[in-house]
């Protein structure tokens, strides 16, 4: 049994969310994590990116979402999201090829509110 999974409320290392299931409450797949984006200035996770959709990796749409809209499932090493899917695919998301200006603060706020969350910086 990994760390992880013992201590769930312990530190992990972002490299280990990388590939990590994220499914909502009904246990539907709505992707995985691609990254876990970092303040420097605050060093807080800003938000973790999250792929929905396509086949090999083509076609799949990135949505930037609150990290505190995640709870962390230890059990199943499953990221939960509770939004439906089609909550999801209705969601500002871009492609790997088209990041949005993670330092456009308007940007940041409407991700924010989207997913009804406070931003980390407040």
């Amino acid at each position: 049994m990994s760390q992880l999974q013992v201590f769930s409320n312990s530190p992990v290392k972002a490299s280990s969310m990388i590939g990590t299931d994220v499914v909502n409450p009904k246990g539907d797949n709505l992707g995985d994590v691609k990254e876990v984006v970092i303040d420097p200035r605050t060093g807080k996770v800003a938000y973790v990116v999250v792929s929905f959709g396509g086949f090999l990796s083509m076609g799949e749409k990135l949505f930037a979402i609150p990290f505190s809209a995640f709870v962390y499932n230890v059990e199943e090493n499953k990221y939960v999201l509770d939004i439906s899917k089609e909550q999801l695919e209705a969601a500002p998301g871009f492609d790997a090829d088209h990041w949005p200006s993670m330092a456009e603060e308007k940007w940041n706020r409407d991700m924010y509110k989207y997913y009804g969350r406070s931003p980390y910086w407040e």
